[in-house]
């Protein structure tokens, strides 16, 4: 009762949010965004003509770059103003995401350490580990390869016919090329404490692996380990209880933040992109739980209903790791085991974010279609296998997606400008983005539970 309650109020949360973001929209903060897109649209003017003028010292030059910092200093006061104006709404979502991000370290660290040292064998952990790395990789393939298809089907930024901007433009987001040496030496922490002050979730599970294995090797001695993380679990777990009663909140924030931020028109200007996305997201869906129900049969349906709460909460909020808490306690809840649990789900965190994979390839070749750029089907494939390794631990990053896109169509000539396209429509598309990857993330959990006979009838 008390399950389907806090879900009704995050719901409720949802569409109040956005009601009154549409107000607020409407009524106050369309006047900032109109005087910020008149701003833009004037710096970007002025900076066509200061190109075009072949005499810098002339009077007309300065003037020219006079303008141009007077509408870029317009531009940037009327942000801070907007900013100012939906600071407490922002607030809100921003606190119950630290307290989240606060939960999630320990509880990764506490939960695999148990869950490894109670599987004990370092051959069943490898196993496990292998269904688990394998599930991903597959599941990663499919949705970067659904992504692909998609986008050469709809051709959504076709008709934008761009010219190729000023290489010198900047986003503001930093690419984040990783090679295989800089994706390896990532894995591996040189500092726990680092690893859980900045939530690096990879980090911490390599850690946790080897502290758990560790744990089991000392026999007996290792038994009061187990105990003491095991009881601080229930504690962290118990805190999650405490710190999702306040999730209606941040909903409500962020939902009124969001969209008296961008209001509805962005909804017009972007519709068949962001319909299209959501389409791809919908066959993503069926596509997961097709595969899931080739396994767990007609319990993927009630897993699915049951991650309900988890995903209207990564909707909201944007963000993955905000349903972390609820997600493994409601797999337990569906009967796999705790030690599954605790091992599969903070992998795929770092590994199986489908959601996020189909949107890279999906954007990426958007913006090169907007520019009108053609990639061969070869190239086209080199992209998707770079995704696939550029994609993988670096969830805990701001921006995830748009980082790696950042990075990869770099090595495609493709303009980085580009991104400013979906700067704007991100936040939308990275709701969808981040319940998928929490539906994704449960059944890959409840299939490895499965295949390990460790699956509950319930």
């Amino acid at each position: 009762m008390k399950k389907n309650k806090l879900t009704l109020f995050i719901f409720i949360a949802l569409i109040a949010g956005i009601a009154l973001g549409y107000i607020l929209n409407v009524n106050s903060i369309d006047a900032y965004n109109q005087n910020i897109l008149n701003a833009d649209a004037k710096v970007k003017s002025i900076e066509v003509s200061i190109k075009k003028t072949a005499d810098t010292t002339s009077a007309v030059f300065t003037q020219l770059k006079a303008d141009r910092k007077v509408n870029a200093a317009i531009k940037k006061t009327n942000e801070d103003i907007r900013e100012k104006k939906l600071e407490y709404f922002t607030l809100l979502s921003d606190i119950f995401l630290r307290l989240i991000k606060m939960i999630v370290a320990p509880l990764v660290f506490t939960t695999l350490v148990v869950g490894v040292a109670k599987v004990g064998d370092i051959k069943a952990v490898g196993r496990i580990g292998g269904k688990t790395l394998g599930w991903f990789m597959a599941m990663s393939l499919m949705s970067l390869v659904l992504g692909l298809i998609l986008v050469n089907l709809f051709e959504p930024g076709k008709h934008m016919n761009l010219t190729l901007p000023d290489q010198l433009v900047n986003t503001g987001i930093q690419k984040a090329a990783m090679s295989v040496k800089d994706f390896i030496a990532h894995v591996f922490p040189k500092s726990i404490a680092e690893s859980m002050a900045t939530n690096e979730i990879l980090q911490i599970v390599v850690f946790s692996l080897f502290f758990g294995v560790a744990t089991a090797a000392i026999g007996d001695m290792g038994q009061v380990v187990i105990k003491a993380f095991d009881a601080i679990a229930h504690v962290i777990l118990k805190m999650t209880g405490y710190v999702m009663n306040f999730a209606p909140l941040a909903v409500f924030g962020a939902m009124t933040a969001i969209v008296a931020k961008q209001g509805l028109n962005v909804l017009n200007t972007y519709a068949i992109f962001i319909g299209e996305f959501y389409f791809g997201l919908a066959i993503l869906w069926a596509m997961l739980i097709f595969i899931g129900f080739l396994i767990l049969k007609k319990r993927v349906f009630r897993l699915v209903s049951d991650m309900k709460e988890p995903a209207i909460l990564a909707f909201s909020t944007a963000s993955s790791e905000a349903a972390y808490p609820k997600t493994m306690m409601l797999l337990e809840r569906f009967g796999c085991k705790d030690k599954i649990v605790s091992f599969v789900l903070p992998l795929g965190y770092s590994f199986n974010l489908d959601g996020s994979m189909m949107y890279m390839t999906f954007a990426s070749l958007f913006i090169a279609q907007a520019y009108g750029i053609h990639l061969g089907f070869e190239q086209q494939i080199s992209m998707l296998l770079i995704l696939m390794l550029t994609s993988k631990g670096i969830a805990g990053v701001p921006r995830a997606s748009l980082v790696v896109i950042a990075g990869t169509i770099a090595s495609f000539n493709i303009p980085e400008a580009g991104l400013a396209l979906l700067i704007g429509i991100d936040p939308l598309l990275d709701m969808g983005r981040s319940a998928t990857n929490v539906v994704g993330n449960s059944i890959a959990t409840a299939v490895v539970s499965k295949w390990e006979g460790e699956l509950k009838d319930s």
